[in-house]
């Protein structure tokens, strides 16, 4: 059982109202203007709509819809299989959007519809959770909290392709590690570390 200070309803409260604050922000100041210049790139680029929608582990194992822009071919194993670094289904538009992770932007309004947080672990396929819950022990202990648009794991290099069991053992370690320790001084220097990240490139 993992114990966290986001159990103390102050603190829970505390993350919620940084969460809409922010979420509200960034919608209206970039998300306004941004989102519209990226459908038209997806939509120029390949046929097919241009949000991609997937069912997803959220807190306490409930699934919830993920929204993320597209930057695949529509293809039918995008709920199946995992991008791989260099898979032929990204399209030119998503080779871009996913470089800066401009694909995971709309997860702010899954942040105002309350399902995740900007800081958590990632959200992962549903099958997912039940194929990795069965290697690492302590895996659905990461589940103990909203899922985040990035994460302590993601910024430490631990995001995109899951090749091996160590790799998710770590992210598992680093998530758990987070729920763990969370404040909000964590969460900003999360933060700036994704910042950063995107600014140069992943």
């Amino acid at each position: 059982m993992v114990i966290s200070p986001l159990e103390n309803k102050i603190n829970a409260k505390l993350k919620r109202n940084c969460d809409l604050v922010v979420s509200l922000l960034v919608i209206i100041l970039l998300l306004s203007w941004l989102i519209p210049l990226l459908a038209l790139f997806i939509k120029i680029t390949s046929p097919g709509p241009v949000f991609f929608i997937q069912s997803r582990s959220g807190k306490n194992g409930v699934a919830f819809n993920c929204i993320k822009l597209r930057s695949m071919y529509v293809n039918n194993d995008a709920h199946s299989k995992q991008a791989l670094e260099n898979d032929s289904r990204i399209t030119s538009a998503g080779r871009f959007i996913r470089k800066f992770s401009l694909d995971e932007l709309p997860q702010f309004f899954n942040v105002i519809y309350g399902d995740m947080s900007i800081i958590g672990p990632r959200p992962h396929m549903l099958f997912h959770t039940e194929a990795y819950s069965e290697i690492v022990d302590d895996y659905m202990n990461r589940l103990h909290v909203k899922p985040g648009i990035t994460g302590l794991s993601q910024v430490m290099g631990y995001r995109g392709e899951i090749k091996n069991k160590m790799m998710i053992a770590n992210r598992v370690r680093l998530d758990i590690f987070y729920i763990k320790k969370w404040s909000v001084g964590l969460d900003i220097k999360i933060i700036f570390k994704t910042i950063r990240l995107i600014l140069i490139g992943d």
